[in-house]
């Protein structure tokens, strides 16, 4: 990575100008961000308009730095601490790696709060994205859960025949386990309960996004779905994205 390319606080990046050792919710909150997102870099030393302005003793923010982080942090991120020079003047990026063990925690003052990046802010986490963050730490998506809805009360002709039209395969009921919608134990995930032709979700939507190819790079179409979407979700060639509310 060129720090000549980073040209201004974002997503991923945040400066710091200096370390505040009596603040430390000040940065720590952004490392906590990045270890609950997609990872991400502090650069200390560098003032908020990408002026690059020097630390005086890199040795003693890194110590400060892991001394912070085990002390207000819960669990402990991944992070790695990368000692550059530009211009003649130190600067120190540390580098916070996407955590699997989710939500990451800043803990002080009395305080427990996981933090997400929104822009080029860090913010307290809402119910709803906790709710993901705690999902994501259990190696769960909410889809995958399960209802108390048994399947052999409800039926899929809408998905079957769907299926069929758009594989030219016969429908078999073992794919209703294999794509997720039911589980070992014969009940409906919240996936498999949204599909279902009577779906017993009140005020149910999904938000669909299909790509070109199954990497996320430029969406070919996206759209908002009441009741049973596979019929406009589905694809052999694409790969869509459902959003649950």
């Amino acid at each position: 990575m060129k720090l000549e390319n980073l040209i201004a606080e974002c997503t991923a990046y945040d400066f710091k100008l200096m370390l505040e050792e009596r603040k430390p919710k000040s940065w720590l909150k952004s490392v906590s961000a990045f270890a609950n997102g997609l990872g991400g870099s502090l650069f200390f030393g560098i003032d908020n308009d990408g002026t690059v302005k020097g630390l005086d003793d890199v040795p003693h923010v890194c110590e400060t730095i892991s001394s912070k982080i085990r002390d207000y942090m819960d669990p402990l991120p991944e992070v790695e601490m990368i000692p550059m020079e530009m211009d003649d003047l130190h600067i120190l990026q540390l580098k916070v790696n996407a955590g699997h063990y989710t939500p990451y925690y800043y803990v002080g003052d009395g305080q427990r709060i996981a933090f997400v990046r929104i822009g080029d802010e860090s913010l307290p986490a809402t119910a709803e994205q906790m709710v993901r963050l705690v999902l994501k730490g259990s190696n769960k998506t909410f889809d995958s859960l399960h209802t108390d809805y048994r399947a052999e009360d409800y039926s899929f002709t809408i998905l079957a025949n769907t299926f069929k039209a758009r594989t030219n395969q016969e429908w078999d009921k073992k794919f209703l386990l294999s794509f997720g919608l039911v589980t070992n134990g014969g009940n409906l995930t919240n996936a498999g309960a949204l599909f279902a032709d009577d779906c017993p979700l009140w005020q149910s939507r999904l938000y669909c996004t299909r790509w070109d190819g199954r990497e996320k790079n430029d969406a070919i179409n996206d759209a908002e779905f009441y009741g049973q979407c596979f019929d406009a979700a589905s694809g052999s060639d694409e790969f869509c994205e459902v959003k649950y509310a």
